[in-house]
């Protein structure tokens, strides 16, 4: 009997378990998938890195020879650091020891000399052997990762000039940051540089196409030259962009407009006719057009930002250009030193100060501009 009742509840358990597995199955495989696409589409190897024939091509020697100097990669945001030096420590040690051997740290976060006193120093005294499991050739050293490193303050900076010096057998480090300028020289001459540039409207495009292909997404050429412009040369924003759209647009097609909404981009409809108001118009009308603007939302940082780019393609001679954009810098370095002080209202106020420039030196402009 009891052999019996054993015998029925093993089936039955097994069954209840499959059915368990088959409900739990497309929830689990759904949040397996729910990765952000700039996480899934990261170069996994060296060779995937995008317009950075430099940095990718001392890389593979390095990796090739199992071998790596001390790195600073500095440089625009989105354009590849940090993914340059994750793909390659890939290739250096396989996913088996990826994780001991790596040690990655955000410096905007961690940035104190605590920092580089605990955790940095005793991850670099840690001594590794030189193989692999898979018997291809390991180098005997592991490797520091601190991302954004122009925010370590300058005693965590000098802390870490001693620390390269006295581990430089067991640890490598990699600096990444945006400006080097932030860097102290002792740090920057223990290390090789590699600036990485803006990725070129082309490249991007490539990468877009490939990743709408990969997620079967409807778009347009126009969508697609929509978010190369607003992205920069930031490929990391494009592609945040890109899901962002592909999110609000299931079974639609990805417009234009949709990437322009998503990305807090004024419409350069609304630019030309403020630009227009400013050349044409009085006091009056421009002060009008501001508050429409203010009410629609946009930054006042943004629009002067657009304003400026649409400057630039006027059809003005330089020295009308010239003048302009020097009391647009002035107005909008006031706006952005104030910018965490001030309410709605000063914003406002700064901005139609700094647009009423237009109308105030009305000699900048030739009675001929946008007619």
């Amino acid at each position: 009997m009891q052999a019996f009742l054993k015998g029925t509840s093993g089936p039955t358990s097994k069954s209840q378990k499959d059915k368990a597995a088959a409900a739990a199955g497309p929830s689990t495989e759904k949040r397996a998938r729910a990765v952000p696409w700039v996480e899934k589409y990261r170069p996994k190897c060296v060779d995937e890195v995008a317009f950075q024939e430099e940095v990718v091509a001392v890389l593979k020697k390095s990796v090739e020879g199992a071998d790596l100097p001390n790195l600073l990669f500095y440089g625009p945001p989105g354009t590849g650091k940090t993914s340059t030096i994750l793909a390659a420590a890939r290739e250096l040690y396989g996913p088996e020891l990826y994780r001991q051997r790596v040690l990655e740290l955000n410096a905007s976060d961690e940035r104190g000399i605590q920092v580089v006193r605990e955790k940095v120093k005793n991850f670099a005294q840690l001594t590794v052997a030189g193989s692999r499991p898979d018997g291809k050739p390991c180098p005997p050293f592991k490797i520091i990762i601190l991302d954004e490193a122009d925010s370590m303050t300058a005693p965590a900076q000098a802390a870490l000039r001693r620390t390269m010096e006295k581990e430089s057998r067991t640890t490598r480090f990699c600096l990444i940051c945006n400006y080097i300028s932030r860097i102290i020289e002792p740090l920057t001459s223990r290390c090789s540089k590699f600036r990485f540039k803006p990725l070129a409207s082309g490249v991007q495009e490539q990468r877009l196409l490939q990743i709408c292909q990969k997620e079967n997404l409807k778009h347009t050429a126009e969508s697609i030259a929509a978010l190369v412009q607003v992205s920069e040369g930031d490929l990391r924003k494009a592609i945040t962009f890109l899901q962002s759209a592909a999110r609000l647009n299931v079974d639609r097609e990805i417009t234009e407009r949709a990437v322009v909404e998503i990305a807090g981009v004024v419409p350069s409809k609304t630019i030309d006719n403020l630009l227009h108001v400013c050349f044409r118009g009085t006091f009056e009308k421009l002060e009008v057009e501001v508050r429409n603007l203010v009410d629609e939302g946009y930054a006042a940082t943004q629009i002067l930002n657009q304003m400026h780019e649409s400057i630039i393609d006027q059809d003005l001679s330089d020295k009308q250009k010239s003048v302009i954009t020097e009391k647009m810098a002035v107005r909008g370095s006031s706006l952005h030193r104030f910018v965490s002080q001030l309410d709605g209202a000063g914003k406002t106020f700064h901005f139609t100060v700094n647009v009423i420039t237009f109308v105030t030196f009305p000699e900048t402009f030739p009675s001929q501009v946008n007619k």
